[in-house]
């Protein structure tokens, strides 16, 4: 069969995507990959995978979207596909209304985190609810990332048959590594036994950056922060928050890196202070590397942090409670070895990338 997979940008395609068009194209079938242009696409097309960028815009242009309408309409024509599968809220339901309107057989959807669950005015969050209602009459198979968001899908009928897949990543990859930790800390110029906090995510406003950069400030530990903004991110700057933090040296900014992996065997405690969150591939990656994690208590971390076993959760949007866990966990290395141990367990039972694929690829596929 041909199976077309469409997210909005290429980092989506890049981190959420590409195990799965593996797992699809390890059983036999046509993969196209989709999504807006961008240089992390390479990564996919260099394993031989055929990537088409189309003007998918993260945005509310109602011009902007029409055009990206009409392009997936035009793939869908020339494309035939068997299979259509849509990720993300806006490229997702574009993604289903071209596949309807083409007469694709087999339509389905995964939501990675529920817009109107954002912390937003109520207007957007009544129209992202609208459009997920919307969305689900055309789809034929809906999946979530999110257990919480199933049954929230489930609760406001949003479709009739919603399943959790969860999300997951290789273990053979993210894992305990004392090579990769000694050679980072080296490369970096950190003491082996310096207490380092890690951060992994796109710079934007609800990942929580501000309060984190002001419970380091409580926190005898430093801050590694690997990730950007990317170009179609909305919202408030996290620059001013990072030139005010007053962390000097305990601060290190560490851009958008291929070596998470590493990077993560290198630090000692992993941190997400979001607002809002599908099911963050970064607390996976963390806790199969042995870290013990700090996030907040929201749909997402909360599936996946164990509190007080594998992790320490705390409310969202708060300095206080976020500087008291990282601040234990910083002066309990038995407590981090312990929590790290528990997570990485928790996480090879229920966040094996082989397993959610091979789950995921199941419910896509047609009954025979």
């Amino acid at each position: 069969m041909k199976i077309i997979e469409i997210t909005n940008v290429d980092f989506s395609l890049r981190h959420f995507l590409l195990p799965l068009m593996r797992g699809l194209r390890a059983r036999g079938h046509e993969v196209v990959g989709v999504s807006a242009d961008g240089p992390l696409l390479e990564v996919a097309r260099a394993e031989g995978f055929r990537v088409v960028a189309l003007p998918l815009a993260r945005s509310l242009s109602p011009l902007a979207q029409w055009r990206a309408f009409r392009a997936l309409l035009r793939l869908m024509r020339a494309e035939r596909p068997d299979i259509v599968h849509a990720h993300m809220p806006i490229s997702g339901f574009l993604a289903r209304l071209a596949a309807r309107a083409a007469g694709v057989r087999r339509v389905a959807y995964t939501g990675h985190g529920f817009l109107f669950n954002q912390p937003a005015p109520w207007p957007r969050r009544a129209a992202a609810l609208a459009m997920e209602f919307l969305g689900g009459r055309i789809t034929d198979v809906f999946l979530t990332v999110s257990s919480e968001e199933a049954a929230d899908a489930k609760r406001l009928r949003l479709h009739g048959a919603p399943h959790a897949v969860g999300n997951g990543r290789d273990p053979a990859r993210f894992r305990p590594d004392p090579a990769a930790r000694a050679r980072i800390r080296t490369e970096l110029g950190v003491a082996p036994d310096r207490t380092v906090v890690i951060a992994v995510s796109r710079l934007v406003r609800h990942k929580g950056y501000p309060e984190l950069l002001a419970a380091m400030r409580e926190v005898e530990a430093e801050l590694w922060v690997a990730g950007i903004r990317l170009p179609s991110d909305h919202g408030e700057d996290m620059e001013p928050h990072f030139a005010a933090a007053g962390l000097g040296p305990r601060l290190r900014r560490l851009g958008y890196r291929e070596d998470i992996a590493a990077l993560l065997a290198a630090a000692d405690i992993f941190v997400l202070p979001s607002h809002f969150e599908g099911l963050p591939m970064s607390v996976i990656e963390a806790m199969l590397c042995g870290l013990p994690v700090v996030a907040t208590d929201i749909r997402g971390p909360r599936e996946q942090v164990a509190d007080g076993e594998t992790g320490l959760l705390v409310p969202p949007a708060e300095v206080a409670p976020l500087a008291a866990a990282l601040q234990r966990l910083s002066r309990d290395p038995a407590l981090r070895a312990r929590m790290g141990a528990a997570g990485r367990a928790r996480a090879l039972a229920r966040h094996d990338e082989a397993a959610v694929v091979a789950r995921t690829i199941d419910l896509l596929l047609p009954p025979p």
